[in-house]
């Protein structure tokens, strides 16, 4: 009796994962192609001239950065743009980049860590990553204090620094699956 009623538990689990493999297929295979993540290797669609920018307000967010809810990120104007609902803007701070920077395009949050050790050794809080460049993973965070980079840490680097007030709004806005648009 127990060997054919284990015979049945090990028939249903494999029956049950089956079905998971086959919808989470039949999930990332009808994802709309927004919300994909985007392959390093092919061009984001997205135009790579340089936004217009208000030259009165060089913090108003750029025409053509696209539509809806996103982040918007201006690799040029080391700049960050939340915008809501509305395509109002809720909060547009500077940032520090990395020495990696994404290609303008548009891009999905893929990842996020509360607090982890950067790859330059400093400690940080609200990892937003959204992209990878030549196997250097791109993200927005925040240093949790003032540590020094370590002198023997990697020279290629994809953490775009916030201030701790800006990775916190950054981490509340920003989940996963999140549109996080790159322009020049």
């Amino acid at each position: 009796m127990a060997s054919n009623s284990s015979g049945i538990v090990a028939g249903l689990t494999t029956a049950a994962l089956v079905t998971v493999g086959f919808l989470a297929y039949q999930a990332s295979a009808n994802v709309p192609a927004e919300l994909r993540q985007s392959d390093e290797n092919t061009a984001p669609a997205v135009a790579t001239s340089k936004a217009p920018r208000d030259k009165k307000n060089p913090a108003a967010l750029p025409a053509g950065s696209g539509r809806g809810e996103r982040v918007v990120y201006s690799v040029d104007d080391d700049r960050v743009w939340l915008v809501g609902r509305g395509d109002k803007v809720r909060r547009t701070f500077e940032v520090s980049p990395g020495t990696v920077d994404p290609k303008p395009g548009v891009y999905t949050v893929t990842s996020r860590s509360g607090r982890v050790t950067g790859t330059d050794g400093v400690p940080i809080e609200h990892v937003v990553r959204f992209t990878t460049v030549g196997g250097v993973i791109v993200g927005f965070s925040a240093a949790v204090d003032d540590t020094p980079p370590n002198p023997d840490a990697p020279k290629l680097t994809g953490g775009i620094r916030e201030s701790r007030g800006d990775g916190d709004a950054m981490w509340a806005f920003a989940t996963i699956g999140h549109k996080v648009v790159v322009i020049r």
